[in-house]
C-alpha cells in the first residue's frame, strides 16, 4: 500500500500542492496533518506505528516529512524496522528501488558531518576568544563571595537559600567549593 503523508507549511498551507503530487504518485490512502509544528504531528506518529511490511510512505518532499536531519534519520530507521519503504517525490528518493540502506547511510553521514562542523566552529570560536584575551565559560565567582558563603555555611546559622540570596552562590557551587577546601 502506498500511504501519502502531507502537512501544512507556509508555501502550501492547505496541502493542495502536496495532495496533487501524492495523487500523481499513485497513493492508495492519504494522511493529513493539521499542524506544521514539529511538536504537533500525531498523524505522522500514528502512521509510522501502523505501517505494515511492504507499505510505502510517500511524501512530496523531505520538508514535509522531517524537521531536521536527525529526525529524518530516526524516521527512516523506524520505517526500515517495520520493513516498509519511503519515497520522497521531489528529491527522487525511493528506498524500495535502491539498496535501502544507502540513503539512510548518507543521512547518517550528513548528521555526523553537521555535528563535526558545529564542534569545529565552537572550538574555533573558543580559540579566537582566547587570542583576544577573553576567557570562555561562565564568569568566575569573586573569591570574597566564596569565602562568605563558606563562613555562612560553616556557622550553621543560615539556610542554603539564605546563602544563595546573600552571596549568589548556588548549593551545587557551594558544595563544590566545600569539597575543594576539604581536599586541601
Amino acid at each position: 500500500m502506498q500511504i501519502g503523508y502531507a502537512r501544512p507549511y507556509p508555501s502550501d498551507p492547505d496541502r493542495e500542492k502536496q495532495k496533487q503530487i501524492l495523487q500523481e504518485a499513485g497513493c492508495d490512502t492519504f494522511i493529513n496533518e493539521i499542524h506544521f509544528s514539529s511538536g504537533q504531528r500525531p498523524e505522522l506518529m500514528n502512521m509510522i506505528k501502523s505501517v505494515q511490511p511492504g507499505d510505502k510512505i510517500v511524501v512530496s518532499n523531505l520538508l514535509t516529512f522531517a524537521d531536521s536531519t536527525r529526525n529524518l534519520f530516526e524516521l527512516l530507521q523506524e520505517i526500515e524496522w517495520k520493513e516498509a519503504f519511503f519515497h520522497s517525490v521531489q528529491e527522487d528518493i525511493d528506498t524500495s528501488k535502491e539498496d535501502h540502506n544507502s540513503f539512510k547511510k548518507i543521512v547518517k553521514h550528513i548528521i555526523d558531518f553537521e555535528s563535526d562542523l558545529l564542534s569545529e566552529k565552537t572550538k574555533e570560536g573558543i580559540h579566537e576568544a582566547k587570542q583576544k584575551g577573553s576567557i570562555p565559560g561562565r564568569p568566575r565567582i569573586p573569591d570574597e563571595n566564596v569565602k562568605k558563603a563558606i563562613q555562612m555555611y560553616e556557622s550553621k546559622k543560615y539556610s542554603l537559600a539564605d546563602i544563595k540570596n546573600t552571596t549568589g552562590i548556588s548549593k551545587t557551587t557551594l558544595y563544590r567549593y566545600l569539597g575543594k577546601s576539604q581536599d586541601s
